[in-house]
């Protein structure tokens, strides 16, 4: 639970290898906990259920940590930039913190993250659409590339399955792979927003290395010895 909980979504096979248990008892595991309504079974894994209930706060896993992040977060956004934001539910805690009389663009991939902001009068607010991830929650593919690279944000705005000192950030979804590395191009400056649990976690798929970044967004105090390591020249840490 903690595994899902804290990426959103797991492989039956990764369980398979973290917990070395037979194939047959991860689907049986899965399957009493989906029948407990802890999760939400799929082909080849599992679902959240915070990721599939975005708007009910009871359901998010570690909101507390989330809201923090957020808070933080709404410093770096002023007056008049063009924000482009990735889907989950750190970024919909942050959308739920904006100032209310903000005037700005977002450029968005998350139908959730749309709805939120549309209820802010001042913000125009821009779907980039294309095909849909039913795991993800958020438009993908060739299509939405493209409308990405004519894009030229202040700040990109992401969450992350994962981020290590030496890997940077990663995840496992091929496709989320090759839209978070266009979205970390198409802007000025980029935020990387983090609970701290994420920390010190390598996936099998890079997105990004932590030079590529350039702030680092976690609930903990940014002198917090678990960012040490996370400290170099070009990143600051919030």
């Amino acid at each position: 639970m903690r595994q899902i909980n804290l990426h959103n979504r797991v492989l039956t096979a990764d369980l398979v290898e973290l917990l070395e248990v037979s194939e047959d008892t991860i689907r049986r595991d899965l399957q009493e906990l989906c029948d407990n309504q802890q999760l939400f079974k799929v082909h080849g894994g599992a679902l959240s259920r915070s990721y599939q209930s975005t708007f009910d706060d009871s359901e998010i896993y570690a909101r507390e940590a989330k809201i923090a992040i957020a808070k933080k977060t709404t410093q770096l956004i002023k007056d008049g930039m063009v924000v482009l934001t990735g889907g989950g539910t750190t970024i919909i805690e942050l959308v739920k913190q904006l100032p209310i009389n903000l005037k700005a663009t977002f450029f968005t991939i998350s139908p959730f993250v749309a709805i939120e902001l549309a209820k802010y009068a001042g913000i125009e607010v821009i779907m980039i659409g294309g095909l849909f991830s039913k795991n993800s929650k958020v438009t993908y593919g060739g299509h939405v590339i493209s409308q990405l690279t004519d894009i030229k944000a202040d700040l990109c705005l992401l969450g992350t399955s994962a981020i290590h000192p030496l890997d940077g950030l990663t995840d496992t979804d091929w496709e989320i792979n090759q839209l978070k590395k266009t979205m970390l191009q198409c802007a000025r400056h980029t935020a990387i927003l983090c609970i701290s649990e994420k920390l010190g976690i390598s996936l099998r798929l890079k997105v990004a290395s932590l030079g590529n970044i350039d702030h680092l967004i976690t609930e903990l105090p940014a002198n917090n010895t678990l960012l040490k390591d996370y400290q170099i020249e070009s990143l600051q840490i919030h």
